[in-house]
């Protein structure tokens, strides 16, 4: 058929087979395993190699703060005054309330959660657009207690080499002991985990003597259990496998970036050939072409999903910078520049490959777009806030009958008014009626026109609209019910109407 034959390719478009065999090599691509070898490789257990360089120092700060804020902020206080709780932050299901700080969110105001989610959302596709999955990298929780159960599997068992030495070798007792102390370190971190968890539907200190003493609710043990087991597997034993396989971000993430985007990068421009260290130096004593990367795979060992980033873009690459603090290392030592591996985007390494200039375009109309949805979402939500009262009323017509003619020939509509005190105190609030001319209103069971409301807590009272004027006939009037605080003066309406024969 000659040296113009086309080959089908399983998926994409038949091409010629010099442009395959040209597309494979320059990528290096498996062209896929043969049919008789599964589609699904076997985990490999992937030893991470500790590392110190400016990348490691902002993880190690980031886990000791968010850590720190999450086992320690259900003991924060914060006195809202008599009748509240004093937990700065708490979820308190008994009562429908949502405290954080000064804030307190009611159940009628969900519309603030669906705020804190758009937020949280255009935050993660703005943290994607400026530098990829720095999410992934350094934030995600799966990220922060893998990276703790890493750093106390060695100090138990030593870093890579000592570790993988010895479970190569025959099991001992010194290594059994260490491998006991490991997982006991790892559940108790686990079942903090989970307890520091359920401290913030509760009050803190309170709940920790309950558990203590035995004398919690039955759903707090259980919770605990099953967020230390789910901890321990998760953080202990999966660890890659959840942002491999579980995890739905980074196939998500893949369909937001763009050229624009920084990422963990493998400057193939600079480093490729891989030659040895003698090697490269024999080469560019010849005239030759050397890259910078000597293949010594520290990159790779140091990777806590084991991925090797000279290979680009990979599902595996939570984009952690490790792989950066131990290539920089390795220069270093070398007298070679740093950066061989670095934040960059693909579209740079193009352009320097053509002689052109890098270019970084941080500000781009996705990341205005995020920006400005975060910035218009979180004053709506600061405005509502900032303007909400602390009153609510309704009002319910009688549906059956609609209006009443008195012997007097006198026109009464009845309503189920229902009254919400949102404060932690008693308050009375005084009901007043307009849009109607002259009018009698009776509220049954008040001798006047003064509701008292306990705190925190709804009232429903019915009251009797009565006006003796005439009416025309089949009229509709439009009802203002006014309540206003006996004390401070805090003034809410509702409407409804009034109807008349």
């Amino acid at each position: 058929m000659g040296a113009a034959h086309t080959i089908g390719v399983k998926g994409a478009a038949a091409v010629e087979a010099p442009e395959l065999v040209r597309l494979v090599e320059q990528a290096k691509l498996d062209p896929g395993p043969p049919d008789d070898e599964p589609l699904y490789a076997a985990r490999r257990h992937v030893y991470a190699q500790s590392v110190q360089g400016t990348f490691r120092r902002i993880k190690w700060t980031l886990l000791l703060f968010t850590l720190g804020v999450y086992y320690l902020l259900p003991f924060v206080r914060w006195d809202r005054g008599p009748n509240a709780p004093s937990q700065a932050v708490l979820i308190d299901f008994p009562n429908r309330r949502f405290y954080f700080f000064f804030i307190e969110i009611w159940p009628q105001e969900i519309y603030y959660l669906t705020g804190l989610l758009i937020v949280a959302a255009m935050t993660l596709f703005l943290m994607n657009a400026v530098a990829g999955r720095i999410w992934c990298g350094y934030l995600c929780p799966q990220t922060v207690w893998t990276d703790l159960f890493f750093a106390i599997e060695r100090f138990f068992e030593g870093d890579r080499r000592e570790h993988m030495l010895a479970d190569r070798k025959k099991l001992t007792l010194k290594t059994a002991a260490s491998k006991i102390g490991k997982h006991i370190t790892w559940l108790g971190v686990a079942w903090w985990t989970g307890g520091a968890w359920v401290l913030y539907f509760a009050d803190a200190p309170t709940l920790v003597r309950e558990l203590a003493t035995g004398e919690a609710p039955f759903i707090a043990y259980a919770w605990i259990a099953i967020l230390t087991l789910t901890t321990y597997v998760f953080a202990g034993w999966m660890r890659e496998q959840v942002c491999l396989y579980m995890c739905p971000w980074p196939r998500i993430q893949a369909a937001l970036t763009d050229e624009y985007a920084l990422n963990v990068t493998y400057r193939y421009d600079r480093g490729e050939p891989r030659c040895s260290v003698k090697k490269s130096e024999l080469l560019r004593s010849q005239g030759a072409k050397a890259g910078d990367c000597v293949d010594c795979q520290q990159c790779v060992h140091v990777c806590p999903t084991g991925v090797d980033i000279r290979g680009g873009a990979n599902l595996g690459c939570i984009q952690c910078g490790l792989c950066i603090d131990a290539c920089d290392a390795i220069m270093r030592k070398l007298g070679r520049a740093t950066g061989l591996i670095g934040y960059e985007t693909e579209m740079n390494i193009q352009r320097r490959l053509k002689g052109e200039p890098a270019i970084y375009r941080l500000v781009r109309a996705r990341t205005v777009i995020y920006a400005a949805i975060i910035f218009i979402t979180g004053g709506i939500m600061a405005y509502a806030l900032g303007t909400r009262d602390y009153t609510g009323v309704s009002v319910i017509h009688d549906r059956n009958p609609v209006y009443v003619r008195l012997a007097d020939g006198a026109i009464r509509n009845a309503y189920t008014i229902r009254l919400l005190n949102k404060e932690q105190e008693p308050r009375a609030f005084m009901l007043s009626v307009a849009g109607i001319g002259q009018y009698d209103l009776e509220i049954i069971g008040e001798p006047g026109r003064e509701i008292l409301v306990g705190p925190d807590q709804t009232r429903a009272v019915r009251a009797l609209v009565t006006t003796r004027e005439k009416l025309a006939p089949g009229a509709r009037l439009n009802l203002q019910f006014v309540i206003i605080d006996s004390h401070s003066g805090e003034r809410t309406e509702t409407h409804d109407h009034f109807v008349g024969p």
